[in-house]
C-alpha cells in the first residue's frame, strides 16, 4: 500500500497543522487529479474554517517537499496528485470532457529510454501527456 500524504509529511519533517492535516487527508483519499478549488471544496466539508489561500499554500508546500506532483493539463488549472516514486504512470486527457486516464505502457517506456540513449543521454525521469477525444 502506498504512503499517505500525512506519512510523507512526517517522514520529510513537514509540520502538520490541523488544517494541513485535513488537506493531506483529502488529497490522500482523492482518486482523481483535483485542483485547488476542488480540494478546498472537499476540505471545507470537514472544516469550514479552511480558506482557499490555506489550500494554495499547503499544496505549494507539499509540492516543494516532493509530496505532491503538480500537473498542467492545458485547461488553465493546476492539478495535483500524490507522488508515488514506484508507481510511474502517464496520462491521457479527454479534451472534450476533461477526464484524465492514467495508464502504463512498457513499449512507450522502453522507447523513451531508447531515444534518450540514442541521443547520448540516460533517462532519469519523464512525463507523458496525451490529449485526445473519443472517436466518433
Amino acid at each position: 500500500m502506498s504512503e499517505t500524504i500525512e506519512q510523507k509529511c512526517l517522514a520529510k519533517g513537514v509540520k502538520l497543522t490541523e488544517q494541513r492535516r485535513i488537506i493531506a487527508q483529502v488529497m490522500s483519499k482523492s482518486n482523481d487529479h483535483p485542483d485547488v478549488e476542488e480540494l478546498h471544496k472537499r476540505a471545507i466539508a470537514i472544516d469550514n474554517n479552511i480558506s482557499v489561500a490555506t489550500v494554495y499554500r499547503t499544496v505549494r508546500l507539499f509540492e516543494e517537499s516532493g509530496i505532491l506532483i503538480k500537473h498542467e493539463f492545458g485547461d488553465g488549472r493546476s492539478r495535483y496528485e500524490n507522488f508515488q516514486e514506484k508507481d510511474h504512470h502517464d496520462h491521457l486527457i479527454d479534451i472534450e470532457n476533461g477526464t484524465i486516464i492514467e495508464f502504463q505502457n512498457q513499449e512507450i517506456e522502453m522507447l523513451q529510454k531508447k531515444i534518450a540513449e540514442e541521443l547520448g543521454f540516460e533517462l532519469v525521469d519523464h512525463r507523458l501527456e496525451l490529449y485526445a477525444r473519443k472517436k466518433q
